[in-house]
């Protein structure tokens, strides 16, 4: 009986060595210049982990966009991403992006570098 009770407790304390589901919540504005066009803030559920080398993520959910002096629209969006750990100094990443609005989709994407010292 006593493992029955251990064995949650112990699982619970080892969670964060455990890659798994995450919230995210994220807002990012747009300009040219001084010139300002939208806001959006993303509402996501994700979750990540490892495949040996490889490092993931999947993460999706409602996304508010506020154009400048316009209203507001929610719409579906997501991003799936990857890492590699090259050395022990160097991360090489990427990710791609997209909001499904009515008639016109978005996409991005993002890759890049890191080294740390």
């Amino acid at each position: 009986m006593k493992f029955l009770a251990i064995l949650p407790a112990t699982l619970l304390a080892a969670a964060p060595a455990l890659a798994g589901p995450y919230v995210n919540v994220e807002t990012s504005s747009k300009f040219a210049g001084t010139d300002y066009s939208k806001t959006s803030t993303d509402f996501f559920v994700g979750y990540e982990g490892d495949v040996g080398a490889l490092g993931y993520f999947i993460e999706g959910g409602p996304s508010v966009t506020t154009p400048d002096n316009g209203v507001s629209e929610t719409v579906p969006a997501g991003k799936v991403g990857f890492s590699v750990k090259a050395n022990d100094n160097l991360k090489i990443y990427g990710e791609l992006a997209a909001s499904f609005n009515d008639g016109t989709n978005d996409y991005g994407t993002k890759a890049g570098v890191k080294y740390s010292f």
